[in-house]
């Protein structure tokens, strides 16, 4: 197999290196959307796995077990398993979230309803099920059921302090880490599990991936007030006006004066928003410098994920591994 030297992106190199793996990854589930009975459920399952999502938590699980030797078949169905859970969850984040939009489409609550969004993402997380029993590892099973609770205690930890402007970062890091970190921390660790690894090297997987998702979900938030350099454009800002805490946001609460305390509380505690609070949210966080300190905290994040994977045997995935990790912060540079 033959690397495309044109694919300069980290996450493009890994497509390239883990094209076998991931076309019989997508023959998977493919196959596994499919019902007999209720074709509403091939229909919306595909409208966001081929929604051109790039498919990072897979090629971590196939990419993990490569880099350990695995020479087996066994990872693509955890690969698939893991892209099963993760479209579950953004099924159901979307009914929570009232979205009508993901990555810039339509979302299926608002091409269907909620009720086939909520079921279908249940029907995707039993198939999940299906997926990881068949590689008869219950090592995997306790791993990716583990994550799977996690990941919804995340959502809900996340519902029960919103619009708190009291939440400090300690909640907000139990929060993404629950909500992201637990998928990407578990799509790497069963990738060494099934190959086998070593337990100090499923341990260092399993840290590189806590670390990454972390990382990747900071950016995230940074991104939604227009990276570190704070440039808004347009349908930024989503999260102020869905009154979300995030760490830009909570750290300049932190630093608030009691005129800046009183509008933060009108704005994400009240939800009384009018027109020129964002842009004035905005200068607030320029302000207290945030939006740099939270790039900071995903460069943080970023360095204990390349200082897992420096720890892994010499392999061009471990190198690329290293890489995706530098590409995640490099989104907000």
């Amino acid at each position: 197999m033959s690397l495309d030297e044109a694919a300069t992106k980290p996450h493009d190199r890994l497509r390239a290196y883990l094209t076998d793996d991931l076309d019989a990854v997508n023959g998977l589930i493919r196959a596994r959307m499919v019902s007999d009975h209720a074709p509403r459920i091939p229909e919306v399952t595909a409208h966001l796995v081929e929604a051109g999502g790039k498919r990072i938590r897979p090629m971590m699980t196939l990419a993990a077990a490569r880099l350990c030797g695995y020479d087996g078949d066994a990872h693509q169905k955890l690969a698939a398993t893991v892209e099963f859970i993760h479209t579950a969850t953004l099924l159901h984040d979307d009914v929570v979230d009232e979205s009508g939009q993901r990555r810039g489409r339509p979302t299926a609550n608002l091409l269907w309803d909620n009720k086939s969004s909520v079921l279908v993402g249940d029907y995707l997380f039993a198939r999940a099920f299906q997926l990881m029993v068949e590689t008869g590892s219950l090592t995997v099973l306790d791993i990716l059921s583990n994550a799977a609770a996690t990941i919804a205690e995340g959502e809900v930890l996340q519902l029960s302090v919103a619009q708190n402007i009291t939440t400090g970062e300690a909640v907000y890091c139990q929060v993404i880490r629950g909500k992201t970190a637990a998928l990407f921390e578990a799509a790497t660790e069963v990738g060494g599990v099934i190959s086998g690894a070593p337990e100090a090297q499923v341990k260092t997987l399993a840290a590189y991936g806590d670390a990454l998702g972390m990382s990747f979900q900071i950016v995230d938030d940074l991104l939604d007030w227009g990276g570190a350099s704070g440039v808004m454009g347009k349908n930024l800002g989503d999260d102020f006006r869905e009154r979300k805490l995030t760490l830009p946001v909570i750290r300049a609460i932190a630093r608030a004066d009691d005129e800046e305390r009183a509008f933060w509380e009108r704005t994400i505690g009240k939800g009384q928003q009018d027109e020129g609070d964002l842009t004035h949210a905005m200068d607030l966080l320029r302000r207290h410098g945030t939006l740099e300190d939270t790039r900071d905290e995903a460069l943080r994040y970023a360095g204990l994920a390349k200082d897992a994977m420096a720890r892994m045997p010499d392999h061009p995935l471990r190198d690329m591994l290293a890489d995706l990790a530098d590409y995640v912060v490099a989104r907000v540079s």
